[in-house]
């Protein structure tokens, strides 16, 4: 007789939403039972069923002593850790981008923190879509933005945006909730497509609200969902909590695969890692520039994995990786 955890994987399996309360009921299974091994087999299969696993590449163009002040982030003023407005240079930016694109990245995002004149952004984003390949699908990770500005990062050539309604939004942030799906909403009324996430998973965070970003992640209907880990930052309030193990990490976002349900095949982690790859995420980041989890201006010489550290991990979870463009952003 099946556990009543493999009935719901099973359910999930089949394409069935699954409810908040079975939803609740995988992610409080203890990671690496013998349950939490099944919950992420299911969701390793689910991947495997979608196709190929896919490496981006994101390139932070700016730093700043950001007022949203999200606790979790290197860039807000009350951590202390980036203290002056700073913009890479145009040059430094392209040569990421195209370095990134050499290597293999199955799309570019560019990121810029919430302060950054959206102008500015977008004039540095039409000349990297210039560089890039015709066929290469740029992705942006801003502020919240308008429908206007959306139809603007549209013309600039970007395919969607990463967006996010992160785990402690309003509380650990200055940041609402609401205007947060207000963004993703006008972004998709665009005609842009969004990449989401559970985000960032801390000690802290209680079922509860796994749950509720769950669901609420579900609903944004995106090309692809996950769950990724928050990052100590040094002296920030959130250092107490400690991190989630990868361990943890590999079981609670199988547990997300699991509820996203049908036509939601992408499946990402953050910072890329094995047991997340063998438990099904199928999207990791390579990263240059200016990183939120990082303490350093230039990541790729510090926290940030290149295309083929990305490979490799891909590699040792047998998880066989796509050339050539993004799939997750070209599906309807």
């Amino acid at each position: 007789m099946k556990t009543p955890i493999k009935q719901i994987c099973d359910k999930a399996l089949g394409g069935a939403l699954l409810s908040a309360n079975e939803i609740r009921g995988l992610f409080a299974i203890p990671p690496l039972s013998e349950e939490s091994c099944h919950i992420q087999w299911a969701s390793r299969s689910i991947s495997e069923k979608a196709g190929l696993a896919e490496i981006h590449g994101q390139v932070g163009v700016n730093t700043a002593a950001c007022p949203c002040n999200c606790r979790f982030c290197s860039f807000a003023a009350a951590n202390l850790i980036f203290k002056e407005n700073q913009v890479s240079d145009l040059e430094y930016i392209i040569e990421q981008c195209l370095h990134l694109q050499e290597q293999g990245a199955n799309a570019i995002y560019l990121m810029a923190t919430a302060n950054m004149n959206f102008a500015d952004f977008l004039n540095i984003a039409g000349e990297v879509r210039l560089k890039l390949q015709p066929e290469s699908i740029m992705i942006a990770n801003v502020r919240d933005i308008d429908y206007y500005e959306g139809l603007a990062l549209k013309e600039a050539g970007f395919a969607g945006i990463y967006h996010a309604i992160r785990l402690g939004e309003g509380e650990v942030t200055r940041i609402s909730p609401r205007k947060r799906l207000e963004t993703v909403q006008a972004a998709k009324k665009a005609g842009l497509k969004v990449g989401t996430c559970v985000e960032p998973v801390g000690p802290e965070h209680s079922l509860n609200e796994l749950v509720e970003k769950t669901i609420i992640a579900r609903e944004i209907e995106p090309v692809f969902s996950g769950s990724a880990r928050r990052i100590s930052i040094p002296g920030s309030s959130l250092e107490q909590y400690g991190m989630v193990s990868e361990a943890s990490m590999a079981h609670i976002l199988a547990v997300v695969h699991l509820a996203m349900g049908p036509g939601i095949s992408g499946n990402c982690t953050h910072e890329p890692n094995t047991p997340g790859a063998i438990a099904g995420a199928n999207l990791f980041w390579a990263e240059a520039g200016f990183n939120p989890r990082d303490t350093f201006e230039k990541t790729e010489a510090s926290r940030g994995f290149d295309i083929k550290k990305c490979q490799d991990i891909f590699k040792e979870a047998e998880f066989p990786v796509l050339q050539g463009s993004s799939v997750f952003f070209a599906r309807d």
